[in-house]
């Protein structure tokens, strides 16, 4: 149970991964300013967390059940909370999609928008009025790259403006976005959840209360390796010959490339996280991996998206011993000195 002071923070999908990378940094706080109550839908699934969480389970972290897709175990799990009282609230939990959509069944499809949109809708429905009651509260959601509007600027003309931006002659809103070839339902889900964040912190200012995204790149998880390794076995019956090679000979090695050279780790995307849980005025969005920078910045450069789409086409079909060699020399270049920076909110 919580001590006075303390912060409450519910998190979703603790299992593995992020989720657990989160927990356990939080609840082994030095100043112990925060009680975590970690979750999963199976805590048979426990004992890695246990075991890394150390002394700190029992004390600063507890464990509860929780399945973000259904309605009555969420409820349950908050009623379970002292008071109903969670002042953060971390939406993990989530589920992955790759593959030709020609080959992927609609069934799938609606498990990857149950978990990662619904489930997110469940978790903030259920949660934000006590928060909005009390005035106070932040809400984060671990989203994409994949899901990334970017941030709104300014076309003015031939030229682009941040929004701080002095000139306003003429200027319009584009919202950006960033998708990959054969994540297409993953990368919708994420899509779906940023706009629907976008909208939530803007009424939910009226009450002080946060909202933050945190966007990682490759993150090399259980999840993410497990994943990797059925869809390099699966058939994908109902997919062309031509399509499923390009999906097997040019994304599969390139996503391999993209996790080695650029992949995070979940103790990163943790500290990430902590640092814009305390920060005085929490961004809204917070790009985990400076490497990725330049990959979103295409859709800063034409509004048009045909500059991205073509530069990303041409990264998958054509360049893929380029890339190979790209991706080598970013990854020695940040064991020199990128990962000596402390991991920020941008």
């Amino acid at each position: 149970m919580a001590t006075e002071g303390q912060k409450v923070v519910l998190i979703t999908g603790c299992s593995s991964g992020i989720g657990m990378a989160i927990a356990v940094r939080l609840a082994r706080d030095e100043n112990k300013r925060y009680y975590v109550i970690a979750t999963m839908r199976d805590l048979k699934r426990k004992d890695k967390l246990v075991e890394a969480a150390g002394d700190a389970y029992g004390r600063t972290l507890s464990l509860l059940s929780l399945d973000v897709c259904s309605d009555e175990s969420v409820k349950q799990c908050v009623d379970s909370v002292k008071d109903r009282h969670i002042d953060i609230l971390i939406n993990n939990a989530g589920v992955g999609l790759v593959g030709p959509i020609e080959a992927l069944s609609l069934d799938d499809m609606k498990q990857v928008f149950e978990t990662n949109f619904f489930g997110v809708v469940r978790m903030i429905k259920e949660v934000m009025p006590d928060m909005k009651r009390r005035r106070s509260g932040h809400i984060l959601v671990i989203s994409s790259v994949l899901g990334l509007h970017g941030k709104t600027v300014r076309h003015t003309h031939r030229h682009f403006f941040l929004r701080n931006s002095r000139r306003e002659t003429q200027s319009r809103f584009v919202l950006l976005f960033t998708g990959v070839a054969f994540n297409d339902v993953y990368s919708a889900s994420k899509f779906a959840t940023e706009g629907l964040c976008e909208g939530l912190a803007i009424q939910l200012l009226k009450f002080n209360v946060t909202v933050s995204m945190i966007e990682p790149g490759p993150v090399n998880t259980e999840f993410e390796m497990k994943l990797m390794t059925d869809v390099s076995k699966k058939e994908f019956a109902g997919a062309d010959p031509e399509t499923l090679y390009h999906f097997r000979n040019c994304y599969l090695p390139t996503q391999v490339n993209l996790f080695q050279g650029l992949g995070q780790t979940p103790e990163e995307i943790a500290k990430c996280t902590k640092n814009v849980i305390e920060s005085p005025r929490p961004p809204f969005r917070n790009l985990t991996n400076p490497l990725y920078t330049p990959i979103v910045a295409l859709k800063y450069a034409d509004e048009t998206r045909c500059l991205s789409v073509h530069t990303f086409y041409h990264m998958l079909y054509n360049l893929g011993g380029i890339m190979h060699v790209s991706v080598r020399i970013m990854k020695f270049l940040s064991c020199e000195w990128l990962r000596r920076r402390t991991i920020s909110p941008i």
